[in-house]
């Protein structure tokens, strides 16, 4: 009687999950395209390879690491939490460790095939499951908050990366990386993470939510990920998810080009990853906040519709208000799409298999991401510039936006 009473005092832990979470997941810089964007001039000039064989590798690099996402999110369901990402921020040190030792093309390629995997996949993935499985009723608000503090945690990544590079060098940039893993997130995955609320006698959202309204669609059945493969509503959320993906990872990639077209110096173009962080963040609250109240098929072209407006504004940059309208509804369509995704996918399937289904929409995302810069890159060569491949690109999301409002209604919960 006594424990049970210490357990009712003892204050909800998903709040402190949450926090270790946000730091986790922005820890996951060097492996995601923001912060592998620093390196790309250092590995041109010093292997002589040209854009196009960068942008290359990192497509074999990242199509390959996409591939072990089901298999990786299956482990997360089976281990827990803590297990996993005590693994896996080891084994990403190790392959930050290894992507300063690169010598050419083809190390080159491996070491994006590690650090995607293990960091912009797997350590992503564990550190959103982390958080999905303490919150249901205000899941979206809280994943929300998370996709905010991720991006707020991931801007400051390339700039640190970028003072290293200046100071000592690419390769001690990769080093100091591996150190900033198994320092931080190591011992946060290790003594910080508990896998699931009813592991320390508590319940989702904590005890004084019990009267609170379920989101709207929220199931009460856990769907495995076959079955969540057969319904309308995973692959129109994929296809919005990975819509995305492609284009901001492809518009990133190319940033600093892109926006030299349109007249802004290298240091003015890497500034505008700022407004984009500021979009992310506001949305990701917003979008957080929303899917709390709004269905799939209001959100997802909602989404779709910021995307549709950086294309435009992309198609004809000019320096001052344009280009930071630009930046910011870049970041907004990105921190939306991941805030309404994140949320959607547990509560139409459910958390049982979550790591499963969302390793699963992961792999599709990742393989997105690899194909966004070389697709956008090609379409460029094809149409003359990058105002071209903008304007087409826009049909992509004006699709997925239109078949979203297409998904089914979810039944709403049983009594």
């Amino acid at each position: 009687m006594k424990n049970e009473q210490s357990s009712v005092r003892r204050s909800f832990y998903g709040w402190r999950i949450l926090g270790l979470a946000i730091i986790t997941g922005g820890l996951t810089g060097p492996g995601q395209t923001i912060g592998v964007s620093v390196f790309v001039d250092q590995f041109i000039s010093d292997f002589g390879m040209s854009r196009s064989e960068v942008s290359t590798a990192y497509l074999i690099g990242t199509l390959i690491a996409a591939l072990g996402l089901p298999l990786i999110g299956r482990r997360v369901d089976r281990v827990g939490v803590r297990r996993a990402m005590t693994v896996i921020g080891v084994a990403f040190g190790v392959a930050l460790v290894g992507m300063a030792g690169v010598q050419g093309f083809v190390t080159l390629a491996i070491g994006f095939v590690a650090i995607r995997l293990l960091g912009q996949g797997s350590l992503m993935l564990v550190s959103t499951v982390a958080v999905t499985l303490w919150f249901e009723k205000r899941r979206g608000t809280v994943l929300g908050i998370f996709t905010t503090g991720t991006a707020i945690v991931m801007a400051l990544v390339p700039v640190g990366l970028s003072l290293i590079i200046e100071g000592y060098g690419w390769r001690v940039a990769w080093l100091t990386s591996a150190v900033m893993i198994w320092l931080v997130v190591v011992p946060i995955a290790r003594f910080g993470m508990i896998d699931r609320p009813s592991d320390v006698g508590q319940v989702p959202d904590g005890p004084k939510t019990k009267k609170m309204k379920p989101s709207k669609e929220q199931t009460t059945v856990s769907a495995t990920r076959s079955e969540a493969l057969r319904t309308n509503r995973f692959w129109s959320l994929i296809a919005a998810s990975a819509t995305v993906g492609m284009l901001v990872t492809a518009l990133n990639f190319h940033q600093i080009s892109l926006l030299a077209d349109a007249g802004l110096t290298a240091t003015e173009a890497a500034v505008m990853f700022l407004p984009q962080v500021i979009g992310a963040a506001a949305a990701g609250l917003l979008f957080g906040y929303l899917s709390d109240r709004l269905t799939g098929r209001e959100l997802i072209p909602m989404a779709m519709g910021l995307l549709i407006i950086s294309l435009v504004l992309a198609a004809s940059l000019t320096p001052g208000v344009a280009v930071v309208l630009y930046a910011v509804s870049l970041g907004a369509a990105g921190g939306a799409i991941r805030s309404v995704s994140a949320t959607l996918l547990p509560r139409w399937f459910g958390v049982r298999h979550i790591g499963e289904i969302q390793g699963t929409a992961s792999f599709i995302d990742v393989a997105s991401t690899a194909v966004g810069p070389v697709v956008f890159a090609l379409a460029r060569d094809a149409t003359g510039g990058y105002s071209g491949a903008a304007t087409w690109f826009i049909i992509m999301p004006l699709v997925a936006g239109i078949v979203a409002t297409t998904i089914r209604p979810v039944s709403p919960p049983r009594s």
